[in-house]
């Protein structure tokens, strides 16, 4: 994820670990994701589809408490850094620029719980460039 869009964090229960702790949340145009900051629970999201022309909306439907977070991000359509309003739930992710209103939507991809035992110096593959 090089790219820089939206990178935060916000505080609640995880759904797997059901421990209190900062969910990490990333979001560039490839892809969304929602890293669980204590057990590593990872939810990604991938593109739905963007919006540049009318305030979007979606209906949160899930099994988890849908999340409403303000952050701050360069808009990727209008190019102003300003807030952002992400919308979370359990089969979709939302960001919409409050400027001009681009919203970009992704839908749910994969889930997976990993923290990797392994640590850097132990793998003998070279480092990608």
């Amino acid at each position: 994820m090089s790219e820089r869009f939206i990178f935060t964090r916000h505080r609640t229960n995880c759904y797997h670990c059901g421990e209190d702790a900062d969910q990490i949340i990333k979001a560039v145009s490839a892809q969304a994701q929602v890293i669980c900051s204590t057990c590593g629970a990872t939810r990604i999201f991938v593109p739905r589809f963007e919006n540049s022309r009318a305030i979007g909306v979606c209906t949160p439907l899930g099994c988890y408490d849908v999340w409403h977070i303000e952050a701050g991000a360069p808009c990727k359509n209008c190019g102003v850094a300003g807030p952002h309003d992400l919308t979370i739930g359990c089969s979709h992710f939302m960001t919409r620029c409050r400027n001009c209103g681009y919203t970009h939507f992704y839908r749910f991809n994969l889930e997976y719980i990993g923290q990797c035992p392994i640590d850097e110096e132990e793998v003998s593959a070279p480092r990608a460039p």
